[in-house]
């Protein structure tokens, strides 16, 4: 029985520190995921515009993109543009978002305009046809006094 017992101190101290890895690792992960994209939202008169920086991917990256747009849409503000200087990579899920967004805000009478297109993301939406779908601005006065 004494050797039963040791066997299950054991067990039961890797269960242990088996769960605090586990603890700790979805929270280091969280970190570097959340750290994916960061948002900034700001007013500029009746404009809402969204200072992005870091990436725009499948997963964490694309989910903050749709809630800050949905979120947007649903506190009534219908103007948006989306400062995507500090963007550095965007994949086919992140263009996907911004499809989705672009169109979620028109069906609502809104619009939606980009600022700031890195060489990268320029290249990327000419590519597949889509910079004649968006308006895209390199100023931001330019951008801001284009909406309706």
């Amino acid at each position: 029985m004494g050797r039963a017992g040791k066997k299950n101190e054991a067990q039961s101290t890797n269960q242990i520190s088996d769960s605090k890895f586990q603890i700790s690792y979805p929270k280091e992960e969280k970190k570097r995921i959340m750290a994916e994209l960061s948002i900034r939202e700001r007013q500029a008169g009746d404009v809402t515009v969204l200072d992005m920086d870091g990436r725009i991917t499948i997963g964490e990256g694309s989910v903050a993109l749709r809630s800050a747009v949905r979120r947007l849409l649903e506190e009534g503000k219908k103007k948006l543009l989306l400062n995507l200087a500090g963007v550095g990579y965007i994949d086919s899920s992140g263009i996907g978002e911004l499809v989705s967004s672009y169109t979620a805000i028109n069906k609502e009478g809104g619009q939606l305009k980009l600022l700031s297109l890195t060489q990268k993301l320029q290249d990327l939406l000419t590519i597949t046809k889509l910079l004649t779908v968006f308006d895209a601005y390199d100023s931001e006065a330019e951008a801001l006094s284009s909406f309706k």
